[in-house]
């Protein structure tokens, strides 16, 4: 399981023109599930997310995590975190899990994310034609790789 992890000033995810969900400081999460993801992933991913010191605190050092400075989130599945650009000017996307795998995948992200988080988070509409817009603060952007945990 990937994830890029994108600390913003604002963000929103909108499908069809229709708003989907708007939040201020916080974290834009776009989140790739491969076959073989499963709850172990989830689970260290949205701890290690919550828990994660990326915010300034008041000497403006990154001391905060999202859970301490009561942040809000946004999280968008994102099949294209896995394209293979080995061979050819053609990405391919065969490592990233097949809609029946990663949308139950990613709704139990969303639910247990909320849970280590306290409260509810926006998210995008799996498989839809999302537009997402941020205003990235810092900017921060980090990759995590459940894959590299150890």
């Amino acid at each position: 399981m990937k994830a890029v992890i994108q600390r913003v000033s604002e963000a929103s995810v909108t499908v069809d023109h229709k708003v989907c969900a708007v939040i201020y400081q916080g974290l834009l999460i776009f989140l790739g599930i491969e076959e073989e993801d499963n709850e172990e992933d989830i689970d260290w991913l949205c701890r290690k997310i919550v828990n994660m010191r990326i915010f300034n605190d008041e000497q403006d050092v990154m001391n905060d995590s999202l859970k301490s400075v009561d942040g809000d989130t946004i999280i968008v599945s994102q099949f294209t975190l896995h394209a293979s650009t080995k061979k050819g000017n053609r990405p391919s996307y065969i490592k990233a899990a097949k809609p029946e795998i990663a949308e139950p995948l990613y709704l139990d992200f969303i639910s247990k994310f909320e849970q280590e988080l306290g409260k509810s988070v926006g998210s995008g509409v799996f498989g839809g034609d999302m537009k997402v817009s941020l205003l990235n603060d810092g900017p921060v952007t980090i990759i995590i790789d459940s894959k590299n945990k150890n």
